[in-house]
């Protein structure tokens, strides 16, 4: 089946680069041109209207099929900050595509796959070098280098603005990087992304863990002007059931974080938790879910099932996932809601017993991954005086200026203010609140002279 690894072809334990390589192809140049000719260059596009950052969809599909590729790329560049994982990851059967007139037909555009190929080729080609104004509008720090701090350092670098981002990890991109499958998308591709914000002049600060190392304070005084937090929700819930403690019990994102750095040659296969031959459950069913079950297939497990506790109707994944999912041969437990992990006399989990439509049953399992939500983290909040939360920690925020929390000069945007959402999510409420701190900055200096 077209996109779907021939398992059998290679050894899982030792190749994988060819585990996780890449399953959607891109176009090639001909097959891209041609794609964008099936577009009916509406008058009133719908496609533009599912996409929440409205990118200029039309207008780019309309230089690309006449092979005009910089212009493409400086179209999409005036909404998209990362089109090259955009292009992979967003949901497009929900947004631009599934808002293509054509799509009821089966024929909508294949509008995420055309701005992907925009963006690789112009990595490739290297077709826009932006001209950019000199950095005196300002000084802002980005605490996280996820897809919501990349957008506001971008936005505010494209605008004149000092941008240096504050990164926890020892490689920039946060989710996008260590919490989304390189099989969905390479690193190879976070990394080309980042490096057209760096070209803004931005500057990265890596293995800084703001609320640790220093904090808001600390920063302030090194003479920012404003400071955005955009660190996510990095903590992963659990279930609050009896055996939620046992031994073989563990977070999706713990598995995905892991199985991205083996599969980078960081760390070795034994550090990835989950075994050859192992039975896996995977507790959710939005994307991380779906992201850990099919991984857990490609580290070998010998049967992989997602439990939910709501009908096929009701999952939260996207559609393309989850038949992707059934390709691989994931399984399905609907409307089976887990009321314990069971373990042995050693502590290890060894299944689950849950309550089905036909009553309460037991399942056997070797592995049990929990992909049930995140919230998230104090570190940061904690260690400021004046930044309010609700009560689940998610930071809360003003609307004018957009995006300042309950203290001068902070902000903050994406799913650490909004929950966990898509990329492009995250990127419309930064984009929003870049403008925000813009407008801060600039009065506060008015105000000043």
């Amino acid at each position: 089946m077209q996109g779907i690894l021939a398992w059998d072809k290679f050894d899982k334990m030792n190749k994988p680069k060819a585990v996780f390589r890449e399953i959607n192809e891109s176009y090639t140049l001909q097959e891209a041109i041609a794609e964008a000719k099936r577009c009916l260059n509406c008058k009133n596009p719908s496609c533009k209207k599912g996409c929440p950052i409205e990118n200029h969809i039309p207008e780019f599909i309309h230089e690309l099929s006449k092979g005009n590729m910089g212009n493409a790329m400086a179209i999409i560049n005036e909404k998209s900050n990362l089109p090259a994982i955009c292009g992979r990851v967003c949901p497009h059967e929900k947004q631009c595509q599934g808002h293509c007139v054509l799509y009821p037909k089966g024929k909508g555009i294949e509008i995420g796959k055309l701005e992907r190929f925009v963006a690789d080729f112009d990595t490739e080609m290297k077709l826009i070098r932006e001209k950019l104004p000199q950095k005196t509008r300002g000084k802002v720090a980005v605490i996280g280098s996820g897809p919501a701090g990349l957008t506001v350092a971008g936005d505010l670098a494209r605008q004149g603005f000092n941008v240096t981002i504050f990164e926890s990890q020892a490689e920039p991109g946060g989710v996008l990087m260590y919490g989304i499958p390189e099989y969905r998308l390479p690193k190879q591709v976070v990394r080309q992304e980042i490096e057209k914000i760096e070209a803004l002049g931005v500057t990265f600060l890596l293995n800084c863990v703001v609320g640790k190392q220093l904090n808001i304070d600390d920063i302030f005084a090194q003479g920012y002007d404003a400071i955005f937090i955009g660190s996510g929700t990095a903590l992963p819930k659990s279930l609050d059931i009896p055996g939620a403690g046992l031994r073989g019990v563990i977070q999706a994102t713990y598995l995905l974080h892991m199985a991205n750095i083996y599969n980078e040659g960081t760390v070795g296969r034994d550090k990835v938790p989950v075994i050859e031959g192992e039975h896996v459950a995977v507790m959710g069913c939005g994307n991380v879910a779906m992201d850990a079950a099919r991984t857990a297939v490609r580290m070998g497990a010998a049967s992989v099932t997602i439990v939910y506790r709501r009908t096929e109707a009701d999952m939260p994944a996207i559609q393309a996932e989850y038949q992707a999912a059934l390709q691989e041969g994931v399984k399905f437990l609907w409307q089976t809601s887990t009321t314990e992990f069971l373990g042995d006399e050693d502590g290890k989990v060894v299944g689950l017993r849950a309550n089905t439509p036909e009553g309460v049953k037991e399942y056997a399992f070797d592995r049990i991954c929990l992909a049930v939500g995140s919230r998230p983290a104090s570190r940061i909040v904690s260690t400021t005086e004046g930044i309010e939360t609700d009560d689940n920690g998610y930071v809360l925020v003003k609307e004018r200026p957009f995006g300042m929390t309950s203290r001068k000069g902070v902000f903050a945007g994406g799913d650490v203010v909004h929950r966990p959402q898509t990329v492009v999510m995250a990127m419309k409420a930064a984009k929003s609140v870049a403008v925000g701190i813009a407008q801060y900055v600039d009065a506060v200096k008015l105000l000043s002279e």
